[in-house]
């Protein structure tokens, strides 16, 4: 029988520097924005590098998704 403060499985716990390089190959961020009255959408690398801005989000995701990325939604 497991002991019960024992976890069943175990789990490491990350570092501040492997947090900070969580997602950097996989993920972007895209981020509404208004540049002089207009919305438009902001593309961003995983450390918050902005990449480009585009006028519409569904074309925002596809980019996004064209460079094998995983599209996330910054509000």
């Amino acid at each position: 029988m497991q002991h019960p403060d024992k976890p069943l499985f175990a789990r490491k716990t990350p570092s501040l520097s492997e947090l900070g390089t969580y997602g950097m190959e996989t993920i972007a961020y895209i981020k509404p924005v208004t540049v002089d009255g207009h919305r438009y959408h902001s593309i961003h690398a995983a450390d918050g590098t902005p990449l480009t801005v585009i006028a519409e989000r569904e074309l925002a995701v596809a980019t996004v998704r064209q460079h094998d990325l995983e599209p996330n939604s910054v509000h």
